[in-house]
């Protein structure tokens, strides 16, 4: 027998469709076998996938790579919301999301959406071995937050980055962020992730919960404007709250639909 669920794609921290990164968000009435989520994720074949179910007032928030479930995704968060305030509750202006990463908001701010994540400052570390020929530049300084970050010393820098992600994903299981100071704002970053399906993603909501902190002590001022420097690009506005960090960017609802299994 076929059932039949919602269908959304969203891009994520993008004033226009076809920028930004691109999320899948299915909502269901109940949770099936983790194996049908994993494969609709791999299906759609986007850096993730987004699943929702009714949670109280809110909702319980799942995300999917095209390989794993991971436990904080931003940009399909971020979708998450829009498809929430423009269908499933129109009108709301602030949701709430349980996850395995606790409890996650996002509420309305005139044309944008704004996360309420945790904070994962990061720490110096010793650089894995490797990581300087899977990046194919050695970075400045190398840090640890909510995965590794690798610290350039300009962003034409991050940009020429031309990562081997076969002896990425060898050194490092989850994710890599590059980052330096922006030209025309104040950081620049891009996120690689071949071990969990994604060589590099088009923007990361997640690593600013770890580039928010960083750059805010860095550069001594709490509120920054940051851009995602992959093919696709994106935009987002960072708030360091000390626990908490605040993520705003825009999003466009760009295929609604019915996905059939």
């Amino acid at each position: 027998m076929t059932t039949s669920f919602p269908f959304y794609q969203v891009d994520a921290f993008s004033r226009r469709p076809f920028a930004g990164n691109p999320a899948a968000v299915v909502p269901m009435t109940a949770w099936p076998d983790d194996r049908l989520l994993q494969e609709i994720a791999a299906e759609n074949n986007l850096s993730e996938t987004a699943f929702l179910v009714p949670d109280g007032d809110g909702f319980r928030l799942r995300w999917f790579t095209p390989v794993a479930e991971v436990d904080l995704c931003g940009h399909a968060t971020l979708a998450s919301a829009c498809v929430v305030f423009e269908r499933l509750r129109p009108g709301s202006d602030r949701v709430a999301f349980s996850s395995q990463s606790g409890p996650l908001f996002v509420a309305r701010d005139g044309e944008k959406l704004v996360l309420d994540f945790p904070s994962k400052p990061p720490t110096p570390c010793a650089p894995p071995s490797g990581l300087d020929a899977a990046l194919g530049a050695a970075p400045a300084e190398v840090h640890r937050g909510i995965c590794l970050m690798a610290v350039y010393g300009s962003e034409g820098d991050v940009r020429d980055l031309r990562p081997d992600f076969a002896l990425l994903a060898a050194c490092e299981p989850f994710g890599v962020i590059a980052t330096a100071v922006g030209r025309e704002c104040d950081f620049v970053s891009r996120f690689f992730a071949p071990a969990i399906g994604i060589p590099e993603d088009p923007v990361t909501g997640a690593a600013h919960c770890t580039l928010a902190p960083f750059w805010a002590a860095r550069l001594g001022r709490q509120k920054l404007h940051a851009r995602q420097v992959s093919r696709r690009g994106g935009e987002l506005w960072v708030e360091d709250l000390g626990d908490r960090v605040r993520i705003a960017g825009h999003a466009v609802l760009v295929i609604e639909g019915t996905l059939f299994v």
